[in-house]
């Protein structure tokens, strides 16, 4: 909807100005054999890969589908085709979601240009120059050609050469990138479309509705953990908090603080029900007996 083409816009221009930020701070080719092709090749890779990692993990689908898989009360699924098709659509959701920033990255530094000349300097084919060197002392003078300051008077001309034949192929191969995932995301929304078993207008009310219940859900999950929660308070500390008149405070013991302190995972109290936190388990299992201290009416 419109939500995730707003979004994934911002993540591309947050990108956009991270990459060239990247490169005006941190990038500088080493300009030597064998080192060039290693340099430029991690600065394209691996922030892209970072940020295909960290789109998979702020994507809330992604946890979705994997949490809870190994729990005891999950069941097999009766249609089994039909779950491998729902995984499979998720999972191609969460992937598209997740490559517009490393895209993006790849996309705007091929553009640039500066990355591809450091790694593929040395592995121009320039025949016509350096008649007289050897195939070692050509790769040492190519793998010099992206830092000028290194490169002699008379290789200059050869040098300007290099870096736009360089410049061009990496922009062709941005442009070519930018391309093929446009009208690939064009060709998913047609047969996403196409294979869609409702109409225009209902496949725009079940997105509203699917956006609305989520935001409904998370209003109610929040006041119903609060007014949970809540009970568990009281029954420690004796009053409800944000109450204006407090008639009496509950003294907990020396022993109930350490009962809820400490580390604690979930704890499984029966087949259905779980408890949430050593506050939660305490308020289960023991009584609110304890040294009740009065306080005044009007504090």
């Amino acid at each position: 909807g419109k939500e995730a083409i707003f979004s994934n816009a911002i993540i591309a221009m947050l990108t956009i100005g991270g990459q060239q930020l990247f490169s005006f701070f941190t990038f500088s080719c080493p300009c030597h054999t064998g080192q060039n092709l290693i340099y430029g090749l991690a600065f394209l890779g691996v922030p892209a890969l970072i940020l295909l990692i960290v789109g998979y993990a702020l994507n809330n689908q992604t946890w979705r589908l994997v949490t809870g898989k190994s729990s005891p009360l999950q069941e097999a699924k009766p249609n089994k085709l039909l779950q491998c098709k729902l995984i499979c659509f998720v999972l191609c959701s969460i992937t598209g979601r997740a490559l517009v920033a490393p895209v993006t990255w790849l996309a705007v530094t091929l553009i640039n240009g500066s990355y591809y000349v450091c790694a593929m300097s040395e592995f121009v084919s320039v025949p016509y120059y350096g008649a007289n060197v050897t195939v070692s002392e050509l790769k040492t003078a190519l793998a010099e050609f992206p830092c000028s300051q290194l490169v002699p008077p008379e290789l200059t001309r050869a040098r300007d050469e290099v870096i736009l034949l360089l410049r061009y192929q990496s922009q062709v191969a941005g442009w070519f990138l930018i391309a093929v995932v446009v009208i690939t995301v064009f060709l998913s929304y047609c047969l996403a479309s196409c294979l869609s078993p409702l109409s225009f207008l209902h496949f725009r009310y079940w997105i509203n509705y699917v956006h609305n219940e989520q935001e409904l859900f998370d209003e109610a999950m929040d006041q119903h953990s609060r007014l949970y929660a809540m009970q568990h308070v009281k029954k420690f500390f004796g009053f409800v908090p944000g109450s204006t008149k407090v008639k009496a405070i509950r003294i907990p013991s020396l022993r109930e603080w350490q009962a809820i302190s400490g580390l604690a995972f979930l704890k499984r109290v029966d087949k259905e029900h779980y408890d949430y936190s050593l506050l939660h388990d305490w308020a289960l299992r023991e009584s609110a007996t304890g040294k009740y201290l009065e306080t005044d009416e009007d504090p």
